[in-house]
């Protein structure tokens, strides 16, 4: 079918008039990062040990109900405790859970949108990693928890977002521009989007770093948690420098933009998210940094920077995707990408 043409300020949102697959992908996109915060309540709560052994948590397919049970299985009885027991097993459960949205997702693609080879590969990409992802995660609990690994884990969970977004925004456009035809203000728009996304990852990186370093150096010193910070070395105050530049070019990326009116609203709004994010995700740091660590804080640190992560992918890819059209119809957004393919 011929591609309809449609103005880049009209095109609209219709949860209803999505196709399976879109519906899928969105799915188990916001499901994925559910489980980035899951994840941040386990490694919070201290539970990653919970269950000691994997993919069996004590040697049981369902946890044990008492300290006896595991004897029989050579695990000390004083390694249970049964709610850190549980919050590590329902983190894996919604990783499995996970996995078959994937596997869903997959199915759908296969079935409408395998001729995209946008759609078909990074799709099947992210299918392939979240299989590592899951072998992975038994590595996580045989090593306990090293940093690094821990740290490798988180951004392979962003790494599958990403792809799922990616698949995502092409399935909603599949007949986007090519780079050199795209309009020169969203040139500009994805390629500092590109640099913070990249900026943003180092970002995470560090403080996935100072975290493990927590872990493996203040948490287990005979010192105030208040003082765990300190312990941590040149890494933190890199990671706070690197946030005080990281906000700043955030702020002054949403300036430009909004002040830009001849982009697309939705990417004045991924823009002013993105702002509020990062505000959000400097909130949540002082409070880390001068409130000893309290572990809700921990997790919405992680997810509120798991988010900004991908609100800035978004932003990049709606700058390349979104259709350009001096057409005055009217159409649904799930309307533009039917007629595309």
């Amino acid at each position: 079918m011929e591609q309809m043409r449609v103005p880049t300020d009209q095109v609209r949102f219709s949860w209803r008039r999505l196709d399976r697959f879109q519906k899928w992908a969105m799915i188990t996109t916001i499901a994925t990062y559910f489980l980035i915060f899951v994840g941040g309540i386990v490694r919070a709560s201290g539970a990653g040990l919970g269950c000691p052994d994997w993919p069996k948590c004590f040697g049981y397919w369902i946890p044990p109900a008492s300290a006896d049970m595991i004897a029989q299985h050579g695990f000390d009885a004083s390694q249970f405790n049964p709610t850190l027991m549980w919050i590590e097993y329902i983190n894996r459960l919604i990783g499995m859970l996970i996995g078959f949205f994937l596997l869903i997702t997959t199915y759908l693609m296969l079935r409408h949108y395998r001729k995209s080879k946008r759609v078909f590969w990074s799709v099947l990409s992210a299918l392939v990693l979240t299989l590592f992802q899951g072998w992975l995660g038994g590595k996580v609990v045989h090593l306990e928890l090293e940093g690094w690994i821990v740290t490798l884990h988180m951004i392979l969970a962003l790494v599958i977002v990403g792809l799922l977004l990616y698949a995502t925004v092409c399935a909603f456009f599949p007949n986007g521009r090519p780079i050199a035809n795209v309009p020169a203000e969203r040139r500009t728009v994805a390629r500092w989007g590109q640099a913070l996304v990249g900026f943003g990852l180092v970002q995470l990186t560090l403080g996935a770093l100072v975290r493990g370093h927590i872990d493996d150096v203040g948490s287990k010193m005979n010192i105030p948690r208040s003082d765990w910070v300190s312990q941590v070395g040149i890494t933190d105050p890199l990671h706070r420098t690197g946030a005080l530049i990281f906000t700043i070019a955030i702020l002054a990326a949403t300036y430009a933009i909004v002040q830009n009116r001849s982009l697309h609203p939705w990417i004045h709004r991924t823009a002013w998210i993105a702002s509020g994010l990062v505000l959000t995700q400097v909130a949540a740091g002082i409070g880390l940094a001068y409130a000893a660590l309290p572990p809700p804080l921990q997790a919405i640190h992680l997810i509120v920077g798991s988010l900004l992560i991908g609100c800035l992918m978004t932003l990049v890819l709606l700058a390349y995707r979104l259709p350009v059209s001096p057409s005055t119809s009217n159409e649904s957004f799930a309307q533009v990408a039917e007629a595309s393919h």
